[in-house]
């Protein structure tokens, strides 16, 4: 299955840059550089793609351990909610980053 994901992975990126070429074959001026742009673009892509990635673990173990030991579903659900905002916290600080970047450059 991770070898799907990788290849989708990749055509999406050679997709995405195919599409890309028309916009930034125009000629904008002297001084102009959106390598800052793209950048921050591909890594807001990225910290959606890895939270998305660690909320599925997230709630992929909290549920198998429930399932298995139902008398500890309410501290499981506890300390999964607890890494899922913390989780949280780093993708909107990422995010963030990558924004006020773009909005810089």
């Amino acid at each position: 299955m991770n070898e799907k994901i990788v290849r989708l992975a990749c055509v999406t990126l050679g997709v995405l840059l195919l599409g890309a070429t028309p916009l930034l074959a125009a000629d904008p001026g002297p001084g102009t550089f959106y390598g800052t742009a793209v950048g921050c673009g591909l890594g807001c892509a990225l910290t959606l793609v890895g939270a998305g990635i660690g909320f599925g673990k997230i709630s992929a173990a909290a549920l198998e351990s429930m399932a298995r030991q139902p008398e500890v579903a309410g501290q499981v659900s506890a300390s999964m909610i607890t890494i899922a905002a913390l989780l949280e916290g780093a993708t909107f600080f990422s995010l963030i980053v990558c924004i006020i970047m773009a909005l810089k450059a």
